[in-house]
């Protein structure tokens, strides 16, 4: 512990935040807003210890330069913003960053032990002791206030194989209770599902796509924790109190200014729509 934690002194002494450019990356990421000084100076200095550990390999017609790698990095070490100084990205080096969606190949057994086989087309992935994929335009897109953010979920699959396969089981801190957290998830993700069961287009509180498996519902969790606080506390509570204890932050009350906004946008255009005018017969 005491070498690692010299070693990145001595890193970060030698390769220093550029301000301007830290500034200018936190200033197109609103899932940072309400950080203060201190957070956001250690936030940027696990960008650079992060970047120095990871290779970030990108394809072509993917043009990395220092700040886009920073507002990738922002986005994947902000869920260990405030936990303690544990290598939490362990089991992996590289990120493979694809110009767009991509062909995954994948392979089920049923029930009957009949063998499917299938390519689907993703915008990330997270191997197992191996690389993660990011499709850029899903980096891109990532970092509003709208729950949808490819790096946190595709990095909250790496802490959650933590503990071997992906399964919706991080490792939690020794304060942490795992019947609590578990009573929390498995009561959301069957709510969900028995929602989706009901109506598969119903309009669901947070992506669909989290009913696929626990693993993919912390994954959407996670996102929806840094995106969009608000729509998952409102919906499953108890699994943002738990993922507040696992991450330890509260991102509803530290984007309060930013999400009141929000609402009072989306409702002054309801409020617009309400109250257009009806157009006449043979008018566009």
């Amino acid at each position: 512990m005491f070498f690692r934690n010299w070693r990145r002194r001595r890193l970060l002494a030698r390769h220093p935040l550029d301000p301007q450019l830290w500034a200018a990356v936190c200033a197109d990421l609103p899932i940072l807003a309400g950080l203060d000084a201190a957070e956001r100076q250690r936030l940027g200095e696990l960008c650079l210890l992060f970047l120095h550990d990871k290779q970030l390999s990108s394809l072509p017609g993917v043009e990395l330069d220092d700040s886009a790698r920073l507002y990738l990095a922002a986005q994947a070490c902000l869920p260990l913003l405030n936990l303690p100084d544990l290598d939490w990205y362990q089991g992996f080096r590289q990120l493979l960053l694809y110009p767009d969606d991509f062909l995954s190949p994948q392979r089920h057994r049923d029930e009957a032990g009949v063998e499917h086989v299938w390519d689907d087309e993703r915008s990330g992935e997270a191997w197992q002791q191996g690389p993660v994929i990011l499709a850029w335009p899903g980096v891109q897109a990532s970092g509003t206030l709208d729950g949808y953010n490819l790096v946190i979920h595709e990095l909250a699959h790496k802490l959650d194989m933590l503990n071997g396969s992906a399964n919706g089981q991080p490792p939690l801190h020794p304060d942490m209770r795992s019947d609590a957290w578990a009573g929390a998830m498995q009561a959301a993700y069957d709510r969900l599902n028995a929602e989706l069961d009901r109506n598969p287009d119903a309009a669901t509180a947070i992506d669909p796509y989290a009913a696929e498996s626990p693993a993919e519902f912390f994954a959407v969790a996670s996102e929806y924790f840094f995106s969009a606080p608000d729509l998952l506390q409102d919906a499953f509570p108890a699994v943002y109190e738990q993922l507040g204890l696992l991450y330890r932050q509260d991102p509803r009350q530290r984007l309060a200014s930013e999400l009141s906004q929000l609402h009072a946008q989306a409702s002054q255009l309801m409020t617009n729509e309400t109250t257009m005018p009806a157009t006449p017969d043979g008018e566009t």
